[in-house]
């Protein structure tokens, strides 16, 4: 089979809104959400037909200073779209406010958002090859 990434793990400070903000907001799917005592919980979001998914991770402890702060203040994130405009205009619907206008670049058209925790995110549609 070899090797892929297969879960990137966000902190978050709670689950249930994470859960909102990646399925109502980005528009992924909730794939697993099974609860392991103790107030965690194993949580998966992403999309049924595969690709890389996210684990929805509490902070505990001092893990909480991090929230918003794993990719050092670098936008660290990047979902890929096949139609900029249109999810574009979807996550500002949805209440996203992105840093920046649309750019082009030799890679793609994107824009940098911030989830609610802090992250930054490249919305990008890359450019065909």
């Amino acid at each position: 089979m070899g090797l892929r990434l297969a879960l990137c793990a966000v902190l978050v400070p709670d689950y249930d809104p994470a859960i909102r903000f990646f399925t109502e907001t980005l528009g992924l799917d909730l794939l697993e959400d099974n609860d392991l005592g103790g107030g965690k919980r194993w949580v998966r979001v992403g999309h049924k037909t595969g690709g890389t998914e996210f684990l929805i991770a509490r902070a505990v402890g001092d893990q909480r200073a991090t929230i918003g702060q794993q990719g050092g203040g670098r936008v660290w994130l990047f979902l890929h779209t096949d139609d900029f405009a249109r999810d574009h205009a979807h996550f500002i619907a949805q209440g996203i406010e992105f840093e920046e206008s649309p750019r082009h670049e030799p890679y793609g058209t994107l824009a940098v958002f911030r989830d609610p925790w802090g992250n930054r995110w490249d919305l990008i549609e890359p450019t065909r090859q």
